[in-house]
């Protein structure tokens, strides 16, 4: 990084912070009102066996641009052999994405010290590609310094109670409140 701290400024780059998160067909658990001595019941089709959808996500940030959110999403059926979480190849055709979204292509990504982010193949793509990608990492525990966090925390809140029939479904709502919700018309949403 430059001596001021600028590198993202310096490079006329792209400054995108990564992050993961992820979502069952059990809505996250949230208030509500009922009347006195009457319980309120939310029946839940799925559970613990209907699948899982990750998200991986960047928040892109330039001065003078519009700020930026890029996302992929992973399906995990339960089906035998099947990751649960995005492999090295999802990583990697995100970042690329980003690199052929974003005017003027250079990122400064920042993420967390998730084992993938550190693996040797994981190194061996960013070596291959420093001419357009510079990489730092969060210090431990600390989800406050990445923005994504707070994209995350936006979407869970607003699925709250809310019940979804299938993973196809669950996907729909996801895209659904990121791009209404999360964003509204204040920055652009790639899927």
């Amino acid at each position: 990084m430059a001596a001021g701290g600028t590198a993202a400024g310096d490079l006329g780059a792209w400054i995108c912070f990564e992050d993961e998160t992820g979502q069952g067909l059990r809505p996250p658990r949230g208030r509500s009102w009922s009347r006195r001595g009457h319980r309120p019941e939310v029946t839940v089709n799925g559970g613990d066996h209907g699948g899982r959808i990750s998200a991986a996500g960047l928040t892109c940030h330039r001065p003078g641009d519009r700020s930026r959110l890029i996302y992929r999403l992973h399906h995990y059926r339960r089906r035998k052999g099947e990751r649960v979480a995005f492999t090295l190849d999802e990583y990697k055709s995100l970042l690329q994405a980003a690199h052929q979204q974003l005017p003027g292509g250079k990122i400064v990504l920042v993420w967390d010290n998730l084992g993938i982010h550190h693996s040797k193949a994981m190194r061996a793509f960013i070596d291959t590609h420093t001419g357009w990608l510079t990489v730092f990492h969060l210090p431990a525990y600390a989800p406050d310094l990445n923005p994504v966090e707070s994209v995350w925390s936006l979407l869970k809140r607003s699925m709250v109670n809310f019940l979804t029939t299938d993973l196809d479904h669950l996907t729909h709502m996801i895209k659904h409140r990121l791009k209404v919700r999360c964003l509204g018309s204040s920055g652009h949403v790639h899927s």
